[in-house]
């Protein structure tokens, strides 16, 4: 295991921290009420062309395209399929205080060996012991080993050095699973990142461009919004659906039973 220090403490678990918490993450979690803004892509497929049409110009380096599951997979087969190229997915899972799971203080990434990304500042600030951020990425373990299970099916992940690697979500809320995924793929020695999303907040690109080649996104999430206010159709993915389209580029993967998250 490979342990990424962002940066506990063990100050009582409340409510003021959790909105502490929130407001300095800037969680998005829905528009003002009353407030009316127009949806810009009409599902993942549709962000997905459009993402596409802006990565063109990567296709003579026969990129390798890795999707953050669930949602991120639909997004990448549009690209992988314009570019011509591979797509695989990107095992990475948020390790979320225990008290407010949208608050990522870590995540965890496979590959195969385990990367666990601490996020040091939140895990202070929340009064997070060493036990109980065990606990906690334990639990989220079980459910990644489980997707990679039903993703993998026993086949070996793309070897990626020397590549050039598209990292695709999407959307991006906080960033820190997707900062855990850059952490984890410098391991693997691809010869250039290149960060693809939909949507993200202003803030991500900095955040994300220091550890990415390129930062490609198509639209801001306000600071009011949720990734799906920027969808007509964002309804949640299964594991059957993630593995009928993985199946158009890998062969048949027969929908096993669902992971639980």
């Amino acid at each position: 295991m490979t342990a990424i220090n962002d940066g506990g403490g063990n100050a009582r678990l409340n409510r003021a921290l959790l909105t502490g918490l929130q407001r300095s993450l800037q969680l998005r979690v829905g528009p003002k009420p009353g407030s009316i803004r127009q949806l810009t892509f009409a599902n993942r497929i549709d962000a997905g062309r459009r993402l596409a049409a802006a990565l063109a110009y990567l296709k003579n380096e026969t990129p390798v395209v890795l999707a953050l599951p669930r949602g991120g997979v639909p997004v990448a087969a549009q690209i992988a399929e314009r570019l011509d190229t591979s797509l695989d997915v990107l095992l990475v899972r948020k390790i979320g205080v225990p008290f407010a799971p949208e608050v990522a203080m870590g995540a965890l990434f496979l590959m195969p060996d385990m990367v666990v990304a601490r996020n040091e500042d939140i895990i202070r600030r929340a009064g997070i012991s060493n036990t109980m951020f065990d606990r906690v990425r334990d639990q989220e373990l079980k459910e990644l080993m489980c997707r990679e299970r039903v993703y993998r099916r026993g086949k070996a992940a793309i070897d990626l050095t020397g590549r050039t690697v598209i990292v695709v979500d999407d959307g991006i809320a906080t960033g820190a699973t997707m900062l855990a995924a850059l952490k984890g793929l410098k391991l693997l020695k691809p010869e250039k990142v290149i960060v693809a999303v939909p949507v993200a907040p202003a803030d991500a690109a900095p955040k994300l461009s220091a550890l990415a080649d390129a930062f490609i996104c198509l639209e801001e999430l306000g600071a009011d919004d949720a990734i799906s206010c920027h969808y007509s159709d964002f309804r949640q993915l299964g594991d059957g659906e993630v593995l009928a389209i993985l199946g158009t580029f890998h062969g048949d993967m027969r929908s096993p039973k669902n992971c639980t998250g």
